[in-house]
């Protein structure tokens, strides 16, 4: 019994020092607070053990934290904007002087830097500053406000120059890592993590002019990795530490981050920074309709099933290539669920033979797929039957100088 007790003993010590114990482990004598001074509390130095995927996590976030930031800017744009104080047309005013901060993230080792057009619209003045603290003057070598990306330049030697590396956003999915990395409210050099939420949003832009057509950037990244105001124009990056967007926006009640994040892809990305650095301005394809999605009541009132999917011609721009390709637009009037309603105008189902089931699909073929002066053969449901119409694409009002 006695051996048992001792080899127990044995084993107890034996786990103690396995665990850190053992070494600092000490025995004081009991004795009350009146005959004995408290003793200090010793330290065990004891650390967690990380395991496996957590810390295979924390060192991939540490190593694409170290590869990208040098690559991310903050901005700083300085603005001149000219009162208008109504009843005082004639007095004197003094231009007001506007601040705004902003990211983006070097294309090249050229200095072309990519940002959001938001974030550099209007500036007299553009200050750049790098992860290590050097500022230097940008200028804008081009913009385009219907996809909301600009692209300025530094004069800086190439080995203080690190571009990003680009990844192919039509290939990633819902439920991938997000990690975002840039200046939100003035905070620079700021990595936030999250998830791929949703695909295929909409962001709404117009052509600069409060008269203009609107517009939607299409294809748009979703994202819960929190995004703030001074984010724009920063990068939306992959688990690999490549861009996969170029974070623009939030939806938000009050102005901050409530999960809710827009990055414009990098597919769109690719296509219209290299035209800003050529040319400082973007053709963007352009047919010339205004539109819907077909829903069920929708396509019950133009007397076509109701599981029918497409995208409704509400209007028809005069001039346009779907002008002159003879598409037609709505004309007819109907009420839907208490509301007026128009119906009757073609229905576009596929495009080039790709299916089209929304009107967002329709704008996301257009920029992914097509180029100006390319003719495109669209599917359309006219009257119940089904045709097929070539239109040639021109370039957007508005998209170019």
């Amino acid at each position: 019994m006695k051996r048992q007790i001792i080899f127990m003993l044995v084993i107890a010590l034996a786990l103690l020092a396995a665990v850190g114990y053992g070494s600092s482990l000490s025995v004081a004598p009991i004795a009350s607070a009146a005959t004995q001074p408290e003793a200090a509390p010793q330290s065990t130095n004891l650390s967690i053990p990380k395991f496996g995927a957590v810390a295979d996590w924390e060192s991939s976030l540490e190593s694409i934290y170290t590869q990208v930031n040098p690559s991310v800017v903050a901005i700083q744009v300085v603005a001149t904007q000219q009162p208008n104080v109504p009843g005082f047309r004639f007095a004197p005013q003094q231009p007001q002087t506007q601040q705004a901060l902003g990211s983006g993230f070097v294309w090249d080792t050229a200095g072309h830097i990519v940002t959001n057009n938001h974030v550099i619209d209007g500036a007299n003045r553009i200050s750049v500053t790098f992860s290590d603290g050097t500022i230097v003057s940008a200028k804008v070598v081009g913009a385009d406000p219907n996809s909301d990306l600009a692209v300025i330049q530094v004069n800086a030697p190439a080995s203080a120059l690190h571009p990003v590396q680009m990844a192919d956003s039509t290939q990633i999915k819902v439920g991938q890592f997000a990690i975002a990395i840039g200046n939100p409210f003035g905070e620079q050099n700021t990595m936030t993590t999250g998830i791929v939420s949703a695909l295929g949003r909409s962001l709404p832009v117009n052509d600069g002019t409060a008269q203009g057509p609107s517009y939607t950037i299409p294809d748009v990244i979703q994202t819960d990795a929190p995004i703030n105001p001074g984010n724009s124009g920063g990068v939306l990056l992959n688990a690999d530490g490549k861009v996969v967007g170029v974070t623009s926006a939030i939806e938000s009640p009050a102005g901050t981050s409530s999960g809710i994040g827009f990055a414009i892809p990098s597919a769109i990305v690719q296509k219209v920074v290299p035209a800003l650095i050529k040319t400082g301005h973007y053709d963007h394809p352009y047919i010339g309709i205004g539109g819907t999605t077909l829903t069920p009541n929708l396509a019950q009132a133009m007397g076509l099933k109701s599981d029918q999917r497409g995208a409704l011609v509400a209007s028809v721009t005069p001039g346009s290539p779907a002008d002159k390709a003879g598409l037609r637009g709505s004309t007819q009037q109907t009420t839907i669920d208490g509301v007026q309603t128009t119906v009757g105008g073609d229905v576009i189902t596929a495009m080039d033979g790709q299916s089209v089931k929304s009107f967002d699909d329709l704008i996301a073929y257009l920029s992914r797929s097509t180029s100006v002066n390319q003719t495109v053969t669209l599917t359309i449901l006219r009257d119940g039957k089904e045709q097929a119409v070539k239109v040639t694409l021109t370039a957007r009002p508005g998209s170019s100088t």
